[in-house]
């Protein structure tokens, strides 16, 4: 199993629509075969910090989703609205 952890530091006057936008990508996300978990978190002290928790069965179905058609248009776009770059991260279940 792997583990994302994706990061996004949204500029206050874009969190609405990064959140739609990041909904969206939820939404259609947890269709695809492969996926055990994907969630999306605010930060209850600071709205502009949005959370994705990933899980998926393996890096296989974790790379299909990657080139998918709403992962290659939601993503870049959700990024545009932030500050900085979002930060992610990547864990592969050892126990």
């Amino acid at each position: 199993m792997i583990k994302i952890i994706a990061e996004f530091f949204v500029k206050t006057e874009n969190v609405d629509e990064a959140v739609k936008f990041a909904k969206e990508l939820v939404a259609e996300t947890v269709k695809e075969a492969g996926c055990i978990a994907y969630n999306l978190f605010a930060d209850n002290t600071d709205n502009t910090h949005i959370v994705i928790v990933e899980e998926w069965e393996s890096q296989e179905v974790l790379d299909i989703h990657s080139a998918s058609p709403h992962f290659s248009r939601l993503v870049p776009a959700i990024a545009t609205l932030c500050e900085k770059e979002p930060a992610v991260r990547t864990y592969t279940k050892l126990a």
